[in-house]
Formats: C-alpha cells, sequence, structure tokens
C-alpha cells in the first residue's frame, strides 16, 4: 500500500534525481525526473506517492509543490466578529417531585400536611397507590414495614444490603471519598522496563535497503526476515511486479543479525539496571545469562559487569537471609520448616554446610520416631525424601499405622534407613532429578 510523504530534491545527475525526506536525513533514494511536474528543481519540496519494498522505497507519483496562498485583493476574507455573552433566551423551571395532593382536597399518606414537617428521604408513594386499581400500573413500589418478611425500609445514612447482580462490581467506593488503591495503567509488573534506545541508534546508522531488513530482524530474526520476503514476492506476483531475489535479502540479514542482536541485549540491560532491586531474580538472572548469546562490545560488557554485580549481591543478601532462618528453625526445633528451607535454597549451587547438616540430620532422625503421629510423620518423611541429607537420615521407627508403612515402602530408595526398618532389601536410590534448563534461542 502506498503512501504520501514530503520529499526534497538534493540534486540532479541527468534524468535522475536524489531525493530525502523533507527536514531529515532518512529516508532517502533517487526518481525518474520525469515523474517530477515541470522538471525537479534541486531545494524544492513536492508531495510524493512512495511504496515501501524490501529493497527501498520507490517512488509512484510526483504532485506539483503547493504555491502559497494569495492574497485577498477583493476583500472576500470571512471575519468572526465575537459576540456579547448574554443570559439564555428560555429559562426552564422544574415542577417539584411526586404529584402533588388530589383536586378533592384529601391528602395522600405520606404527603405533607399543613403544620405537618415531613422528610425529605420518605416514600413518595403511599400503600394505597401502590396497591392501587389492577388497570393502573402503580409508579413504584412501597417499602416493606418493620416485621414484613424481616425486611425494614432503610434509614438515613444506610444503604439497602442485596447481593451483587452479575457483572456488578462488588466493590464499592466508601462514603469517606476513599478507594481500594489500583496499581496505575503501564506500571512496573516485575518484568524488565522496556527500552528502546539501542534499537533506535541502530536503526538511524542504516541505509534504506537495510532498514525494512533490520526492521523484520528486531520483530523475529531470521524466520520473519523469510516470512516477509516470501509475502511480498506473492503479492508481487500477483499484481504482475517483479519480485526480490530471497539469497540477497539472506545475505543482508545474516550481516545486520550481530547488530540487533546487540542492540535488542542492550535494550534489555538498560532496562534492567533501570529497575534496580524491583526486578525479580529471574529475569535478571536470564539476562545475565543471555549475554552469552551475542558478541558484546565495549559498552556491553561493562553493563554485563553492572548486572553480574547486582545478581551476586542479591545472591548473596539471599543466602544469609536463608542460613539465618535455618538456624532459628534448628534452634527451636520446628523440623518442618527446617526441611522446606534445606529442600528450597536460594539458587542450585547453594549447599548446606557440613555443620549444619549434621545437626538437621540427628533432629529429623529423633523426630521420625515410631510414637509420631502418623499424619506428621508421613508429611516429614515426603519432605525429607527432596533435600540432600535424605541418605543419611536414619529414622527412629514406623508408626504402626497403614498409611505410615505404605509412605516408608515408597520413600526406602531416598532414605535407605527405611528399608532396614521394614526389613527388606536396600533398593537402589532414584535416578537424579535433572533440572531443565529453558533454552535460549537464538535467531539463525
Amino acid at each position: 500500500m502506498s503512501r504520501r510523504i514530503d520529499i526534497e530534491i538534493t540534486s540532479l545527475n541527468g534524468d535522475l534525481a536524489t531525493w530525502r525526506a523533507a527536514g531529515a536525513k532518512l529516508p532517502k533514494g533517487v526518481l525518474q525526473s520525469a515523474l517530477v511536474p515541470g522538471g525537479p528543481v534541486v531545494g524544492n519540496v513536492y508531495r510524493a506517492d512512495v511504496e515501501q519494498f524490501m529493497e527501498g522505497i520507490e517512488v509512484l507519483s510526483v504532485a506539483p509543490p503547493k504555491a502559497a496562498s494569495p492574497l485577498d485583493p477583493r476583500n472576500e476574507r470571512l471575519e468572526l466578529k465575537p459576540t456579547e455573552a448574554k443570559g439564555p433566551d428560555v429559562i426552564v423551571t422544574y415542577a417539584p417531585k411526586g404529584r402533588g395532593p388530589r383536586r378533592d382536597g384529601e391528602h395522600r399518606e405520606g404527603s405533607k400536611r399543613p403544620g405537618e414537617r415531613r422528610d425529605s428521604r420518605a416514600p413518595r408513594a403511599s400503600k394505597e397507590r401502590s396497591e392501587g386499581s389492577p388497570n393502573e400500573e402503580p409508579r413504584s413500589r412501597a417499602p416493606r414495614r418493620d416485621g414484613e418478611n424481616g425486611a425494614r425500609p432503610a434509614r438515613d445514612g444506610e444503604r439497602s444490603a442485596r447481593p451483587a447482580r452479575d457483572g456488578e462490581r462488588s466493590a464499592r467506593p466508601a462514603r469517606d471519598g476513599s478507594r481500594t488503591a489500583r496499581p496505575a495503567r503501564g506500571a512496573y509488573n516485575g518484568a524488565p522496563p522496556l527500552a528502546t534506545t539501542h534499537r533506535n541508534a541502530l536503526l538511524a546508522t542504516l541505509s534504506p535497503e537495510q532498514l525494512p531488513v533490520a526492521e523484520q530482524l528486531l520483530r523475529g530474526g531470521m524466520p520473519a526476515v523469510r516470512a516477509a520476503v516470501e509475502l511480498q514476492n506473492k503479492n508481487a506476483t500477483a499484481q504482475g511486479r517483479p519480485t526480490v531475489d530471497p539469497l540477497t535479502i539472506d545475505r543482508i540479514a545474516e550481516d545486520l543479525l550481530g547488530r540487533t542482536n546487540l542492540a535488542m541485549w542492550k535494550d534489555r540491560a538498560a532496562g534492567a539496571v533501570s529497575a534496580g532491586r524491583e526486578l525479580r531474580l529471574r529475569d535478571l538472572r536470564a539476562v545475565v545469562t543471555s549475554a552469552k548469546t551475542v558478541t558484546l562490545d565495549e559498552d556491553g560488557r561493562t553493563q554485563l559487569k553492572e548486572l553480574q554485580t547486582a545478581l551476586t549481591s542479591r545472591l548473596e543478601h539471599l543466602r544469609t537471609q536463608w542460613a539465618e532462618r535455618l538456624e532459628a528453625a534448628i534452634g527451636a526445633h520446628k523440623v518442618r520448616e527446617a526441611l522446606e528451607l534445606v529442600a528450597r535454597p536460594p539458587d542450585l549451587s547453594t549447599r548446606v554446610s557440613a555443620d549444619v547438616a549434621t545437626r538437621m540430620v540427628a533432629l529429623v532422625s529423633e523426630t521420625l520416631s515410631a510414637d509420631q503421629d502418623p499424619a506428621t510423620w508421613n508429611a516429614l518423611v515426603e519432605l525429607a525424601a527432596d533435600t540432600s541429607i535424605r541418605r543419611n537420615i536414619k529414622p527412629a521407627g514406623i508408626p504402626a499405622h497403614e498409611s505410615s508403612r505404605a509412605v516408608a515402602v515408597h520413600n526406602a530408595g531416598a532414605i535407605p534407613e527405611l528399608a532396614k526398618l521394614l526389613g527388606m532389601k536396600v533398593p537402589p536410590p532414584p535416578p537424579p532429578t535433572r533440572l531443565r534448563r529453558p533454552s535460549t534461542r537464538r535467531a539463525s
């Protein structure tokens, strides 16, 4: 689809004229002088219909430059004269709410009588009116009185309670004007903030032929470039236009692939640095790990060093907190909490010290006795089977319960001492659990 831009003629070379976008350095290109009405003039600005292709921008047609608006010799210019502000021409007065007293002089129930005060919130329709003739539709339903089906009219300052309807918000603002705090639109949600500084800087240095290829690389790598070339050739064949060579575009994309990957990583790193401690640890680790898939320059190595320092600092802080909580749980004989901490360290490289492991084994072995509650014993065995000290644990006994015996048989491979207590052959240890690392796809 073509679009219209303003172009400025920069030079002439026979039948060809070079142009650039008016007021900018890019985009730029070459057009036939015959397309310009009256011939191109260097420095003039024209309106041109252009179409973007993978190999560059093609000028389809050029309109003559706009002439300056002529003067007004006949004094035909329209002039707006301000008018003086004045009051409204029509004054509307609304009638008071309610139908008022009847013509025969009788007053309805709830209407104001002489010498009688009436609450402004009192119901306007009387009981007789709400139970009127069957041929007339009542205007409003009269509220129930005290004692009727347990309901009563709402008092001043109260709101009648009713179940929320479908699609209606259950939370309403408080009467003092306070509302439940909601995150602002676009607020930080834990992911690295989006930055495009390095990508924009890269695109500004590219030629018009490289620009569309680099944009596709930033969107989806080499697969996106090949898909765009295939779609463009398909449309060109249907319209009878010449197609582009996919191999040429592939060579251009391969030359730009390293630069685009580096720009994307540097933008991710800049976002991670600006997020600071609000960035989730796994996102920070992902940015640091993905640096291995790109060839860093001096600026990139500086960013990587800063991110590695931040990652190390946060890991040391988490390890210190984890060790303090583990020491407190062992000192307070909180076996369940201690096993959960040993099973879930801050990171995979954290190991329990030899002293702490010895104390943990002694504490767990003493707790897993035959006098222990079967439910508690089962839960502790399941937790112990997921820890790194499981093969050193020696339970004092097994409760006389079918569920405990089944749990012991199931975990005998992880805790060999259970097999000895059951009088069975020690089974081989279970295979180690392989952690599936997230695959880092490299655009190719």
